[in-house]
């Protein structure tokens, strides 16, 4: 039987109607079948480091740098810091640099160091290596170093290696003549040389 025009109208009339319809009603079923749970719920932050920072303060690759009076040229640099009290930085991976006014230098590293800004004094402390532009290598586990004032000197025994040989000693420092401003290294308490003929030269 045919179908009348009448009766399309009203048919396609009811589809304009009816399919909006359904359409909405199979989205609000997704949203009830949805889980409600907060989605940044699932990501995980780490608030620890963020608090452990905010808490310590501590002070990222902070750098030091000064002169003497003679105008010898100090630096130390970190990798980082923690200030305490009394204007004082508990440093990691610390590291000093002395260029003399003489042409000669030495550089400093060591696992950790106390920065004493008041006694004007560094303390690097752990695995301390120093090496000068002389040809010295020098190991001892503490030196304690002048901000502003060309001076070093270690508490305890040393290992190194130069032009003369081999060396160990009770203590090291550095110093300079006060008349002439030259710096010198000096070797105390039992020094013992092993030297190698032909390192040196006349």
């Amino acid at each position: 039987m045919a179908v009348s025009e009448a009766s399309r109208s009203r048919f396609m009339r009811w589809l304009r109607i009816a399919l909006p319809l359904a359409a909405i009603a199979l989205l609000s079923t997704l949203f009830l079948l949805s889980d409600n749970r907060d989605p940044m719920a699932e990501i995980p932050f780490s608030t620890i480091d963020l608090q452990e920072s905010a808490r310590s303060q501590r002070v990222t690759r902070p750098s030091f740098a000064g002169a003497t009076t003679g105008g010898d040229l100090i630096a130390f640099t970190a990798e980082s810091a923690l200030p305490l009290d009394d204007d004082r930085l508990d440093a990691s991976q610390i590291a000093a640099r002395i260029d003399m006014t003489s042409g000669n230098g030495l550089d400093v590293t060591a696992e950790a160091g106390l920065v004493d800004q008041p006694a004007d004094t560094a303390t690097l402390s752990g695995t301390v290596l120093i090496t000068s532009t002389t040809g010295y290598r020098i190991e001892t586990d503490e030196i304690a170093i002048g901000m502003q004032e060309l001076r070093a000197e270690t508490p305890g025994e040393i290992r190194g290696e130069g032009p003369p040989g081999s060396f160990t000693a009770g203590r090291m420092r550095l110093t300079s003549d006060p008349e002439t401003g030259q710096a010198y290294l000096v070797f105390t308490d039992g020094v013992k040389l092993v030297y190698r003929p032909g390192t040196t030269e006349e």
